[in-house]
């Protein structure tokens, strides 16, 4: 049986044991594009640099020509079948741009602690892990890759890195001897390397609820190895009042429903559950089901279930809400058949740049003075509106009396421009004419400010 057959052995027997399992992504292959200063593999007669002071092993599956080669300080080319290398003029292939070498990347940026460098076995479409289970946890079993060559940092060494079991260049660890006498041979070394340790020999998860990571007391530098990219800081949430579940880096927008679990409870038939009678009705969220630790007021550490809805979209949907509030109902309906005690729920806020929701979630002052402008504006265009019906109608007035009698000399209007009013139409008219419209049913405003002579 080849190392990938056994390596699929292996995977079925740890499914078989209800046993989880990680499984390391990236590799030194020599072929691979991402191992390579210019995002491809060495042109025909280029020249190829190692770093001289790092520890490699490469993976070698093809055959290449090349004009040098810088080796590293130490490390191994393990050769496939028909793989090699041979001499080639420098600069023979056109494509190779201005003959620039190929640098190979350094080997020792993968780490342990990173969780983009683990993918975890037969996960389910929907369900992810927070940030500190998507690193080993201290009952999963790890696999490496069987037809590959890696390179693991362990990290800082705060503390051994403990799992149930490692397989790795074909065997199985799951006592603390063995490994270690792995780790300190030449094999071993070139593999894994830094001050960190390693650890197995942890028992498999019993639990029918689950068990807890382990991974607290590593969680800052699985922080840091994640948000490396980004400088260090999380992107900020696309909502307000995120919320940060435990075990997660950074904040996220959806909601977090809390499971007070009994000795029935089962969390692999609770996943079950989520995944076929209510997640196919939410499809814009992912759900993370996990056993976390709780500290209650006055007592001492106990566990919860933690249910993490994930808002996927850029423009939160409402669905996490809605979907916590439906569990809380199945629970309140079916809580003592699916072994869970009590339940409760938190729910992120809207969105930001929700204009809508801005405006309920603004201040009462805020609110207010918005009132206020929009009915200002109001008065202001009523008062326009009805300012231009009645100078039109005095208008009309004057013009008629300007047909009787001639017309009045023009006085320059003291005082300022009225913006309703304009100056035209803002004529005192005599008192006998002001008595006559007051006992009719049509009115005339007669503006203060501005006065003409009366002719």
């Amino acid at each position: 049986m080849g190392a990938l057959g056994r390596a699929l052995l292996w995977l079925q027997l740890c499914a078989m044991t209800r046993a989880a399992y990680k499984l390391w992504v990236p590799n030194t292959n020599f072929e691979v594009t991402a191992n390579w200063s210019q995002n491809r593999t060495p042109c025909s007669g280029a020249t190829v640099v190692f770093p001289a002071d790092k520890i490699v092993s490469v993976l070698v599956r093809e055959g290449h020509s090349i004009s040098d080669m810088l080796l590293p300080r130490d490390g191994e080319f393990v050769l496939d079948a028909g793989a090699g290398f041979g001499a080639a003029a420098a600069g023979r292939d056109p494509d190779c741009g201005a003959g620039a070498p190929a640098l190979f990347l350094d080997p020792d940026r993968f780490s342990w602690h990173d969780p983009r460098l683990w993918r975890s076995g037969g996960a389910a479409r929907g369900l992810f892990s927070v940030d500190a289970e998507r690193v080993p946890c201290r009952h999963d079993d790890v696999a490496f890759p069987p037809d590959a060559s890696f390179r693991v940092g362990l990290g800082p060494g705060a503390g051994p890195a403990r799992v149930r079991s490692v397989w790795a260049l074909g065997q199985t660890f799951t006592r603390d001897e063995d490994l270690a006498a792995f780790l300190a041979s030449a094999a071993g070394r070139l593999r894994f390397h830094g001050p960190g340790a390693l650890s197995v020999g942890a028992d498999a998860c019993a639990d029918p609820s689950g068990c807890v990571c382990g991974n607290a007391e590593v969680q800052p530098w699985i922080c840091a190895a994640l948000l490396q990219p980004l400088g260090g800081r999380c992107p900020p949430a696309a909502c307000r009042d995120a919320l940060r579940p435990e075990g997660q880096c950074c904040d996220l927008c959806g909601a977090i429903v809390s499971l007070t679990h009994g000795p029935t409870f089962d969390i692999e038939r609770y996943r079950t559950r989520l995944l076929r009678s209510f997640l196919p009705q939410y499809q814009g969220l992912q759900v993370a089901v996990s056993k976390v630790p709780r500290q209650t007021a006055g007592a001492e550490a106990d566990t919860e279930i933690q249910v993490v809805l994930a808002e996927t979209g850029p423009n939160g949907t409402g669905d996490a809400g809605r979907l916590a509030r439906a569990l809380l109902a199945d629970v309140a309906e079916h809580g003592e058949a699916l072994g869970v005690l009590s339940a409760a729920a938190r729910e992120s806020g809207a969105p930001v740049g929700d204009g809508a929701a801005a405006g309920l979630e603004g201040s009462g002052t805020r609110a207010e003075l918005a009132g206020g402008v929009a009915a200002g504006l109001l008065v202001l265009l009523l008062a326009l509106l009805a300012g231009a019906l009645l100078l039109s109608r005095a208008r009309r007035f004057r013009w008629n009396r300007r047909d009787e009698t001639a017309p009045a000399p023009f006085v320059t209007p003291l005082g300022f421009n009225n913006p309703v009013f304009d100056v035209a139409g803002s004529v005192e008219l005599p008192s006998a004419l002001q008595v006559e419209n007051s006992r009719t049913s049509r009115s005339y405003f007669v503006n203060p400010l501005f006065a003409e002579a009366e002719a």
